[in-house]
C-alpha cells in the first residue's frame, strides 16, 4: 500500500510538471479559432486556414491590376479582381502547423535569438567553471586561515535572491557604459557560488591520496586542478551544466532588463515578446511555437546527459 501511495504522488507530480508542456505543445498545433474556443484535441484539427496577416500584406495594387488586364484582356475590372482574389486566398491558405511554427521563424528573427541565448549561456557556464573549479579545490584540498568562514560566505551568497541584487548590478553596468551589449548579460553571472558548492562537495569524495600522489610527481595545484580533478569532475560538471545553461537560456528577468534597444541582442525568451500584445492581439500559436522551439535544446540536452546529471547529483552528496 506504501508503495502504491508513493506512486500515485509521483504520477500527480508528474502531471502537475509535464501539463504545462502538452499545453504548449497543444496550442502551437492549432488555429487561432480552435485555441480560442478551447476544440480541436490535442493536435488541433490541422483544417486548411486563413492567414489573415498574409492577406492583409498581399493586397493588389495598381502593378497587379495592369499586369492581370495584360494577362486577360477583354475581362471587367470586377473580374479581374476576383481572380486576384482567388488566387491570394489560395497562396495565403495553410495548416495550424505550419502557420505557427513559420510564424515563430519569420515575424521575428529567431535563429538570431537562438544564437544569442547560446553565446551567453555557454559563455557564462565556462568562466563559471574556469571560477568554480579552483575555488572548490582551494575550499576542499588546501588548508589556510579562513577557510570555513569562505565557505560560509558561499552558502550566504546562496541565500542571496538575484532580485535583491538587480538594481546595483545595473547601475553599476550602466555606469561602465556596458548595457545593450553581451558582457551585461554575461558578467554578473560569471561566479556562481551554487556552482562552487557543488563542486566542493563533489571533490570531498575524491581521496586525497590522488592530491598527494600528483604533488610527489611534480604537479602544481594549477596543474592538479585542471589535469587531475577536471577529469574526476565531469559528472558534476554535466549536472552543474543543467543547472546553469536551463537557468541562463530561461532568463527573462534580466535580459528584459539590460537589453533595451538592441533588438539584435534579445535572447530566446525575449523573442517570445515579438507576439504579444501585436495590433490584432497577441498570437498565441506561433508564441507557443516559439516556447516549443525554445525548450527542445534542454529537454534534448537533459536526455542525453541524464545518466551523467543523476551521477553528478548523487556523488556530489557524498563524503
Amino acid at each position: 500500500m506504501t508503495q502504491i501511495l508513493k506512486h500515485l504522488v509521483l504520477l500527480i507530480g508528474g502531471f502537475v510538471v509535464l501539463a504545462p508542456f502538452a499545453v504548449m505543445l497543444s496550442y502551437s498545433l492549432k488555429s487561432p479559432s480552435e485555441i480560442e474556443t478551447g476544440t480541436g484535441g490535442l493536435f488541433g484539427a490541422q483544417a486548411p486556414m486563413l492567414d489573415t496577416m498574409c492577406m492583409a500584406r498581399s493586397q493588389p495594387d495598381r502593378a497587379a491590376m495592369d499586369a492581370a488586364r495584360a494577362a486577360s484582356p477583354g475581362q471587367t475590372d470586377d473580374a479581374i479582381m476576383a481572380q486576384l482574389e482567388q488566387g491570394r486566398e489560395a497562396a495565403c491558405t495553410t495548416r495550424p502547423a505550419v502557420f505557427n511554427y513559420t510564424k515563430a521563424f519569420t515575424e521575428a528573427p529567431l535563429l538570431r535569438y537562438l544564437l544569442n541565448g547560446l553565446i551567453v549561456t555557454v559563455s557564462i557556464f565556462v568562466i563559471q567553471v574556469i571560477v568554480a573549479l579552483p575555488a572548490a579545490y582551494a575550499l576542499t584540498k588546501l588548508r589556510f586561515w579562513g577557510r570555513d568562514a569562505a565557505f560560509a560566505l558561499v552558502l550566504f551568497c546562496l541565500l542571496i535572491p538575484v532580485n535583491a541584487v538587480a538594481l546595483p548590478l545595473y547601475l553599476g553596468l550602466a555606469k561602465l557604459g556596458l548595457t545593450n551589449s553581451y558582457a551585461a548579460l554575461v558578467i554578473p553571472w560569471t561566479i556562481s557560488a551554487f556552482g562552487i558548492f557543488l563542486m566542493r562537495q563533489f571533490f570531498q569524495s575524491v581521496p586525497d591520496d590522488l592530491v598527494d600522489a600528483a604533488r610527489m610527481d611534480g604537479m602544481g595545484e594549477f596543474a592538479i586542478v585542471w589535469r587531475v580533478m577536471l577529469p574526476t569532475a565531469i559528472p558534476a560538471l554535466i549536472a552543474f551544466a543543467i543547472f546553469s545553461i536551463t537557468a541562463h537560456w530561461n532568463d527573462y528577468f534580466w535580459p528584459r532588463i539590460v537589453i533595451t534597444g538592441d533588438r539584435d541582442l534579445f535572447t530566446p525568451p525575449l523573442g517570445l515578446r515579438e507576439f504579444q500584445a501585436g495590433a490584432d492581439g497577441s498570437l498565441y500559436g506561433p508564441m507557443m511555437a516559439t516556447a516549443t522551439i525554445i525548450v527542445i535544446p534542454l529537454i534534448a540536452a537533459f536526455l542525453l546527459a541524464q545518466r551523467r546529471f543523476i551521477e553528478g547529483i548523487a556523488l556530489s552528496g557524498m563524503k
